[in-house]
């Protein structure tokens, strides 16, 4: 029987503790109605028997506290809420614990923001992971050392798991269900929970807030301008010369303060205007993508759809309900 321990940190969103339990007590309750013995032993693990989440509006009593916990198979982080830093500092004797059960054989994942907390273990240095991409930027100035790919829902790597923004965490559950039972079992819970069981992505859902927590005066002005002109043709070689930087230090200078290359950072600004208009106005695709500057068709489609994961019309069809074609 795997031995699952989900942990019950202070600030831990209510329903990323409850979800998960769900996910594998009902997955235990499908085997028996097929007449097999459960998989699954589900404990919550806390710092203290009884945790208050909410200001008090919640209370969650746990199974057992760190020192007499199970050896867990599977160590779920769940989501937590508020200051990430503080947040850390308040769960910080659960790190230790985290990074050494790791190191004795145990899986970790980590539901949405829980990333943080996984993140400060240092088991994630040099690997892969997502969170959710409204704190993508936070997330990339903590842990410089940790490659975010925050637009993919689910990341798999050596035993660690984690999930992308919110409710996309139901389908890293789904991973983990199939990845310990089969595929079978994994379809059947996406049924009785609703879930879309092959969605991959969460960059339909995601907003681009340029990175600004940085001590770059200059490239906060560069950002500025470029949010300001979407409208514009803007170069690299226009940029450097209007603020008066040498080329090769002005794209050095920035991918460090931005995590992104000038031309990227542009490319995401004028998508991003480019949504916000498919979502609510009544422009066509053609006149939106000369709103933001594109002339070319096909390049416009092709960069909308690498951002965003859907081609301009399937964006608008799913968000602007008004002009959407049935």
């Amino acid at each position: 029987m795997k031995q699952i321990a989900i942990l019950v940190p202070e600030t831990a969103v209510v329903e990323a503790v409850a979800d998960p339990r769900y996910m594998f007590t009902a997955v235990n309750e499908f085997l028996k109605s097929k007449g097999h013995a459960p998989m699954f032993n589900v404990q919550l693990i806390g710092l203290t028997k009884e945790v208050k989440l909410m200001d008090g509006l919640f209370t969650i009593h746990t199974n057992a506290v760190l020192k007499n916990a199970i050896k867990p198979d599977l160590i779920i982080i769940p989501a937590i809420s508020g200051n990430m830093e503080q947040a850390i500092k308040l769960n910080h004797e659960f790190l230790p614990w985290i990074a050494s059960q790791y190191k004795k054989g145990a899986e970790i994942a980590s539901l949405c923001l829980g990333a943080f907390l996984l993140g400060a273990t240092g088991l994630l240095k040099g690997k892969t992971c997502s969170t959710h991409w409204l704190f993508a930027n936070e997330f990339r100035t903590m842990f410089p050392d940790v490659d975010l790919v925050d637009a993919k829902i689910v990341t798999d790597e050596q035993g660690i798991y984690t999930s992308g923004g919110a409710n996309s965490y139901w389908n890293l559950l789904l991973h983990l269900v199939e990845k310990y039972t089969n595929r079978e079992l994994a379809i059947l819970a996406s049924k009785f929970f609703v879930l879309d069981i092959d969605r991959k992505t969460q960059s339909p859902f995601s907003m681009f807030r340029g990175q600004k927590i940085h001590e770059d005066e200059t490239i906060k002005e560069v950002q500025h301008f470029i949010e300001a002109s979407v409208n514009e043709k803007l170069s690299v070689e226009a940029l450097a010369d209007r603020f008066s930087i040498g080329r090769r230090t002005f794209e050095r200078r920035f991918k460090k303060a931005t995590q992104n290359t000038v031309a990227e950072y542009i490319q995401r600004v004028k998508i991003e205007a480019a949504k916000k208009q498919l979502e609510t106005g009544r422009k066509t695709v053609s006149e939106v993508m000369y709103e933001v500057g594109y002339n070319d068709t096909k390049a416009f489609r092709e960069m909308f759809k690498k951002i965003t994961g859907l081609s301009p019309i399937e964006y608008r069809n799913k968000y602007n309900k008004e002009l959407a074609v049935t």
